[in-house]
């Protein structure tokens, strides 16, 4: 991988991680601050925020609901479910998502935990740089995915201005790249590329972050996603998303950009085999 790559490689497998990605740290992170006469939570999401927020809410004996995307993988509806979710069906849009969920919530007493757009999930999925720092203090960059920004703007918070933060972006969702280019948070684009989990529209305060940081996203195309989850299980022998394969993609289909020592975040594994990528 390093000479694929050009570039000496640190690897953080948050597809490892309870629930399978890296989302186990800001559910933890926020269920753990929430008052104890809260006794249930509801969130959106395609997979791994929801499977995480239903785990940290079962350590504290709280009800999680989650509102799911119909077309979301199979093997994530499952994870959610297993690990104690009542899942609540929405169509693949974000503004249908937030519709069901408002009507949730008017019927419902239950408190909303963003998935990514909220200071206590930004906080504990920067824990994954602050270990990853730790492991290897003398990296020039971290590469992380971005969707709604919860992982980057933590990595970029983690880093504190001592090690760039590089994003990687699918062409098909790139609306964290269009708003760095333009300097405004863009809508997201249709919901269609592989990578389910960075299909979410970056979040307000996830914009700040990165504009803030003046970050570079790299982008990635669908049949470089693909590719770099077979590589990665070919010659590493673990199992990664597309989500968390965006990375490897954009590195190799953008070379100029990686420096020599690089972090890389692999964000999570949730597939039931490598035969999903197709």
């Amino acid at each position: 991988m390093n000479r694929l790559v050009g570039a000496d490689l640190f690897f953080k497998c948050e597809n490892f991680q309870k629930t399978g990605a890296f989302k186990a740290r800001g559910a933890v992170n926020t269920v753990i601050q929430l008052s104890s006469d809260i006794e249930s939570v509801v969130t959106h999401s395609s997979g791994n925020h929801g499977a995480a927020l239903a785990w940290a809410t079962s350590l504290r004996e709280m009800k999680s609901f989650v509102v799911v995307p119909t077309d979301a993988s199979p093997f994530k509806r499952r994870n959610m479910e297993r690990y104690g979710a009542t899942l609540i069906d929405c169509g693949q849009e974000l503004e249908s998502r937030e519709s069901v969920l408002h009507d949730f919530l008017e019927k419902h007493d239950a408190t909303f935990i963003h998935p990514y757009d909220d200071a206590r999930i930004i906080t504990g999925q920067g824990s994954a740089t602050v270990e990853l720092l730790e492991s290897e203090c003398n990296v020039d960059q971290i590469w992380v995915p971005v969707g709604g920004g919860g992982l980057a703007s933590g990595a970029i918070l983690a880093a504190n201005g001592n090690v760039e933060v590089v994003c990687a972006e699918p062409v098909l969702a790139r609306d964290a790249y269009l708003s760095i280019q333009t300097g405004y948070r863009q809508p997201p684009l249709p919901p269609v590329t592989i990578a389910d989990g960075l299909r979410s529209s970056l979040g307000e305060l996830n914009f700040g972050i990165l504009k803030a940081a003046s970050t570079q996203v790299a982008l990635a195309s669908e049949d470089s996603i693909i590719h770099a989850a077979r590589l990665v299980f070919e010659m590493m022998k673990i199992v990664i998303e597309p989500s968390a394969a965006v990375v490897v993609a954009a590195m190799l289909e953008n070379p100029s950009l990686v420096a020599k020592r690089v972090g890389v975040i692999l964000s999570g594994g949730n597939v039931p085999c490598p035969h999903e990528f197709g």
